[in-house]
């Protein structure tokens, strides 16, 4: 089930990135010829607009195919029609004519010599192989001959053709973390979400619902109740709570290291922040993350900030509503 869903979020995160390429090209008249998530043969496909779109076998990556990348050159020619004029000898005129074309400037004449080209192979039988390769050959050469050439174009076109896709996630990133922090992951509260099992959490008496309000009989924020439980050093801690409109004393406990940290053994919830705050902490997680060699924490430990830990608690469970304490 795991590779399944690692999967469908693989196959996500191509289709934003592709769909960045796919609409830039459009925008700025480079019109792409193929749409794919995943990698030929393809499961599924079918033509719009002179645009094919398919579902690829290999669940990999995917493509948007813009014509004419490069320039032209003659061994393009003759990579695409060699197994033709092995078959057909009489083309080799054609063909050499065709790569003489592209080793000049005159573009128009190239498309003259491969209209005659395919006047020729008209008159010939060719194996399918060979057929197929030469078919694919004035295809690509004919786009790459074209006025929508990715080649011919103007170097901000290209680049905003190119650029769009990493774009693309970059803003799927921004608009999935501003909805979460607006939902449960903006701050942590007071409230014990959950209590970790066999943990000194427990053992004290702590139970989901219960408010922190001091430890050690001084009273304490929200953003304060890691601070006091991880700089305990493993001294003992006696929490003060709120439980059903009473104050409640609970037995003292040390807290446990774990991850470096010392945590006993409880999730905090969480809770959304505005809009404003929700963008501003979605460009900073994004920004952190896409730092080369960022890692560790995602968020600093600081007043309403989610805190996510690169070590997480030996039952293998992560904060998913507030913070782990």
């Amino acid at each position: 089930m795991s590779i399944v869903i690692a999967l469908l979020g693989l196959g996500l995160l191509v289709f934003v990135h592709e769909c960045g390429h796919f609409f830039a090209s459009l925008a700025v008249g480079l019109r792409p010829r193929k749409f794919y998530v995943g990698f030929p043969p393809p499961l599924a496909k079918f033509r719009r607009g002179g645009i094919e779109y398919g579902v690829g076998t290999i669940p990999l990556g995917g493509f948007v195919s813009i014509p004419g990348m490069h320039r032209p050159i003659p061994n393009d020619a003759e990579r695409r029609f060699f197994r033709a004029v092995a078959e057909a000898p009489a083309l080799a005129g054609p063909v050499e004519r065709v790569k003489r074309a592209l080793a000049g400037d005159d573009l128009d004449l190239a498309l003259d010599t491969l209209d005659a080209l395919e006047e020729a192979m008209g008159g010939h039988t060719l194996s399918p192989a060979a057929l197929a390769s030469a078919d694919k050959g004035l295809t690509e050469l004919r786009d790459a001959l074209g006025p929508d050439a990715y080649w011919k174009a103007a170097t901000w076109r290209r680049l905003v053709a190119i650029g769009a896709g990493p774009v693309a996630n970059i803003v799927l990133a921004l608009v999935l973390l501003t909805v979460l922090f607006m939902t449960s992951a903006g701050k942590a509260t007071s409230v014990v979400a959950s209590v970790l099992p066999a943990t000194p959490a427990q053992a004290a008496g702590l139970h989901a619902g219960d408010r922190v309000v001091a430890i050690n009989g001084q009273a304490v924020a929200a953003s304060g109740i890691a601070l006091h439980i991880s700089g305990s050093d493993g001294r003992p801690l006696t929490l003060t709570v709120v439980r059903e409109g009473a104050v409640r004393r609970l037995v003292p406990v040390a807290a446990r290291p774990s991850g470096g940290v010392y945590r006993l053994g409880f999730v905090l919830q969480g809770a959304g922040l505005g809009p404003l705050e929700a963008v501003g902490q979605a460009f900073r997680v994004t920004g952190a993350v896409s730092r080369p060699g960022a890692g560790g924490r995602t968020c600093r430990a600081r007043s309403g900030s989610r805190r996510r830990h690169p070590t997480r608690s030996g039952k293998g469970r992560t904060a998913t509503s507030g913070c782990w304490r």
